[in-house]
């Protein structure tokens, strides 16, 4: 990703420096929160997943079109 294997080892030599690492058990706060937010699918939105899919794209225009 830098370029080179001697540029990133030097980065993540100084970012890792001085560095503790905690290791905790349990469940994921962020994880929690976000399935909170979710809501369950309807049959509606699973058919309209299901049609989305099914449509196919133009690889020459981008275009969404129907099979």
């Amino acid at each position: 990703m830098l370029g080179s294997k001697r540029l990133t080892g030097a980065l993540l030599d100084r970012l890792t420096h001085h560095v503790h690492i905690l290791t905790m058990n349990g469940d994921s706060y962020r994880l929690k929160q976000s399935a909170g937010r979710r809501r369950p699918a309807t049959p509606a939105d699973r058919a309209e997943q299901n049609q989305a899919t099914a449509d196919t794209v133009n690889p020459e225009t981008g275009e969404i079109g129907k099979p």
